[in-house]
């Protein structure tokens, strides 16, 4: 039985001055439908949702409701009202008299968002505006409900929240997401705007993959078989046929014209399918082979108005060079600490972080705290002057670098205070990314990014070969960019696997704990169990291990001493041409050495977990 029609828009078009954003555009609604709306920044997504809700009038073209239909829209900016609670502002659409009816889906909406009805919306953190915003648009229940970016701060566990009530909503629901699986998991529709034109599948965005390499691969035999019909009538130009002369000019004048539309129709594709191609770092600039080590640290950070919050507690971990982690927790349970630890920004109450002699990192931070405000795009990714920039080794023009991330690069002058949040993430990201560290860190660079930048960074991060750390809500893009998932669960408990969140999920729905359990020792390398010599045992270690124990440090110290002679002596270019024996006996022993290093640095870990044990 086919749904109720309950919004219509038939051949309409918009321009803002000279530049067309729409021609021709046609859609419908029906009751029910579930639809992502996709497309790049600038594309035209905010402007279709001000055609949905009556705010934007078409130029030409004809916009059709049902009657008696109620659009509702997540607003993106709040102004809060001194006084004004966040029970207040969520009830402040509804009908008074319907208050008390109403107040039971208030709850329903506001406990699962953790916002606190009696809380003053003056005193809210940006991600709590967001959320109270969400709850207004969920409890005033529009038969349209358009959703913009509506997972961002949203924790895991409230955003699995969302997609269920989006689902057993009972009217439409138009929404835009950087969020892949989020979309997958509540779409049956997919609107994509895509260089002016309103492209429309009638499955959800689980096949959009599919339907646009299909749409592509169209896309591109017909620009061949235009190629071939240009290339063809500048044959026959070229002949210089002279007879009907005036017939010949139209066919010459018709084909400079179908010459233009396929240059600009050719150039346009190529942007859509540009992918950027990064260099791999050096070995030698890859840092040492273990990173960091966590050895049975604890931090708390101490409040004299509210509990204590810990952060971690004896908590061992041992980063690689080359892990790629990812990094899942609520806000507040030490995610960002955490980062602060490796950096050597924060230190530790007790317990002890091994960081490498030779670690240099890239920090991607969410509050853009390498983004100079007032400087304009231009000065802050050339702070020292010039027009090029060096990425990777590589001087390249800043305009080139720009459109590499999707800039047009008439805004290298623009004040960075004047873009908009997904513009500064680009930017930073672009900052970032030009000479990658041997160690990135990523702090929730999804937010705010559209799908094709999205899907940008993580080809960039496909091809990035040093050791990545990721904190994001994002779930596709954890599935896509890591192998190992730390998972802060609060209270000081850090839990995890090997594999991306999909795998995390899995696995926490297999395990027998019902609560998170800490992370093995960092002697247990990516993919392996936890050795089974690290045991809890009662009494005090046996004088042989004892023994041991003590002496490990200093083998320790040998070993690090002998391998950074031994990077000095190959670090000789001439070495291999003067004396080729002492460069393979170099190369030789220096594996060796890493590996007895890693080795007395893994027992070293596992005695002194064994004799903490015994003594506990």
């Amino acid at each position: 039985m086919a749904s109720t029609l309950i919004l219509s828009v038939q051949e309409g078009s918009i321009a803002f001055g000279e530049k067309v954003i729409f021609e021709d555009l046609t859609f419908n609604i029906h009751e029910g439908d579930r639809i992502c709306l996709v497309g790049r920044n600038g594309s035209g997504k905010t402007t279709l949702m001000n055609i949905i809700t009556g705010v934007r009038d078409l130029d030409s073209g004809e916009r059709w409701q049902l009657q008696g239909i109620k659009v509702g829209y997540l607003q993106q900016d709040i102004i809060p009202k001194p006084g004004q609670t966040v029970r207040e502002f969520v009830f402040a659409q509804l009908d008074k008299n319907a208050e008390e009816a109403q107040d039971y889906k208030v709850e329903m909406v506001i406990q699962p968002l953790d916002l606190r009805p009696d809380a003053q919306m003056t005193a809210l953190s940006g991600g709590q505006l967001r959320r109270a915003a969400l709850a207004r648009a969920l409890v005033e229940e529009p038969d349209i409900l358009l959703l913009d970016e509506p997972t961002n701060h949203l924790d895991l566990d409230v955003i699995e929240w969302l997609e269920g009530f989006v689902r057993g909503y009972h009217g439409a629901v138009i929404c835009i997401s950087h969020d892949k699986k989020f979309l997958e998991n509540i779409s049956d529709k997919v609107f994509w705007l895509d260089r002016g034109r309103l492209r429309v599948s009638p499955r959800g965005f689980s096949h959009f993959d599919d339907w646009a390499e299909m749409l592509m691969e169209q896309e591109a035999r017909e620009l061949a078989n235009r190629r071939k019909m240009v290339d063809m009538e500048s044959e026959w130009a070229g002949r210089g046929v002279k007879a009907r002369r005036k017939r010949n000019m139209r066919r010459l004048e018709n084909l400079k014209i179908e010459k233009e539309r396929l240059k600009k129709d050719e150039s346009s594709f190529r942007r859509l399918m540009r992918r950027i191609e990064v260099e791999p770092l050096d070995e030698s600039a890859l840092g040492s082979r273990v990173i960091a080590e966590f050895f049975k640290v604890s931090k708390t950070f101490v409040h004299d108005d509210a509990p204590d919050t810990v952060i971690l507690n004896s908590f061992s971990y041992r980063i690689s060079r080359g892990d790629r982690i990812g990094i899942l927790g609520k806000n507040g349970s030490g995610k960002t600490s955490f980062l602060k630890l490796l950096t050597g920004a924060l230190s530790s109450d007790k317990g002890k972080v091994k960081l490498a002699k030779d670690l240099t990192f890239s920090y991607f931070d969410q509050k853009r705290s390498d983004l100079v405000p007032e400087d304009t795009v231009h000065q802050n990714l050339c702070p020292n002057g010039g027009d090029y920039i060096n990425v990777m080794g590589k001087h390249r023009h800043v305009c080139g670098y720009l459109k590499e991330f999707m800039f047009d690069p008439a805004l290298k002058d623009q004040r960075v205070s004047t873009l908009s949040g997904g513009q500064k993430n680009r930017l930073l990201l672009a900052k970032v990314l030009a000479n990658p560290r041997s160690l990135l860190i990523l702090d929730e660079p999804t937010n705010d990014l559209d799908m094709e930048t999205l899907d940008m960074l993580e080809e960039i991060l496909s091809q990035y070969n040093g050791t990545l750390v990721v904190v994001s809500h994002d779930r596709d893009f954890l599935d896509q960019t890591v192998s190992r998932i730390l998972a802060f669960e609060g209270d000081g408990v850090v839990d995890g696997c090997v594999g991306g969140y999909s795998d995390y999920l899995a696995y926490k729905k297999s395990r027998p704990e019902k609560g998170g359990v800490v992370m093995p020792p960092a002697s247990s390398p990516a993919g392996k169990s936890a050795p089974t010599a690290v045991q809890k045992s009662k009494g005090r270690l046996t004088y042989k291990l004892q023994y041991e124990l003590d002496n490990l440090p200093a083998r320790i110290k040998v070993l690090e001493v002998e391998i950074e002679n031994l990077e000095a002596t190959l670090a000789d270019p001439a070495l291999f041409e003067r004396d080729r024996a002492a460069f393979d006996t170099a190369s030789q022993r220096i594996g060796d050495a890493r590996a007895e290093l890693e080795s007395a640095e893994e027992r070293w870990l596992e005695l002194e977990d064994m004799r903490a044990s015994a003594e506990g």
